[in-house]
């Protein structure tokens, strides 16, 4: 795998329109094997998302036949001896870090897979709110296939997803899995031909871009905790949140459009 000359800002495409916010990795030589930089850059991205009003919506996607090949590996393989901690603290830095970027992410995410996801480019797939899938993409648990313990976060979004048996299903064998059948198992929100998937992923963005921005960012928070806490937790989550949301502007005109019987008119406030 040749280093690619071009600049980061190059190899990580970023756009933003009409409130969305457009993330492409563009490696498609190396089917987007994420490096090290690209990882921080979409961090950054990610985070930069949260915090900026005019964006209200974010999309994910790659050029060429891959999403994301996983890690590039290059300069992976230490050599003399290991420092205890030193695998722990990079997987803490590194995969968890972009993994927990899009969970925490305060605007809707949309996945749009173009091609193959293995690795930690699956699990930042599945990290995703939203998942749309070209017919031709393949997703691949392949650590297995390495000799490796899943990282990203894997063990943790795959059981919540599609339950332990088909989470170890997918992790023991580490088989591709194609579009089709990651929609059947839950994967995946929709799969659409590859020639359609650009605008499909469009506009599902547009219409979260014009949805009421902190109540779906809160809904989020609460569908993503609601796993790891009972059933005490969630409903006091869930107050809290109506709590904070019954103080933004779009929840007032969602009331008042309700009672006046027209559209809302969102700003994202």
């Amino acid at each position: 795998m040749s280093e690619d000359p071009r600049p980061l800002t190059e190899t990580v495409r970023h756009t933003t329109d009409a409130g969305v916010s457009w993330i492409t990795l563009d490696r498609p030589a190396a089917m987007n094997a994420v490096t090290w930089e690209q990882r921080e850059r979409i961090i950054a991205l990610l985070d930069g998302a949260s915090a900026d009003p005019a964006v209200r919506a974010v999309v994910l996607t790659a050029t060429g036949k891959g999403f994301c090949a996983g890690a590039d590996l290059r300069g992976a393989v230490v050599s003399g001896e290991r420092v205890a901690g030193d695998v722990a603290r990079t997987i803490r830095l590194g995969a968890q870090r972009l993994i927990a970027a899009v969970l925490d992410c305060e605007k809707p995410v949309i996945a749009a897979v173009n091609g193959t996801a293995a690795g930690i480019g699956a699990h930042l797939a599945f990290a995703c709110d939203l998942v749309l899938a070209a017919e031709s993409a393949r997703f691949i648990e392949v650590f297995v296939r390495r000799g490796l313990v899943p990282d990203g976060g894997g063990a943790y979004l795959l059981p919540r997803l599609v339950g332990p048996q088909r989470a170890k299903e997918l992790m023991f064998f580490g088989d591709a899995l194609a579009a089709a059948d990651a929609e059947r198992l839950g994967l995946v929100n929709r799969v659409v031909p590859d020639d359609e998937l650009p605008a499909v992923a469009r506009q599902w963005a547009q219409r979260l871009a014009a949805g009421p921005t902190r109540s779906l960012a809160l809904a989020k928070q609460l569908v993503n905790a609601s796993l790891d806490g009972d059933r005490t937790a969630a409903f006091a989550a869930e107050a809290a949140a109506q709590e904070i949301n019954m103080t933004t502007q779009d929840a007032q005109e969602g009331v008042a459009s309700f009672v006046e019987r027209r559209t809302p008119k969102y700003r994202g406030l």
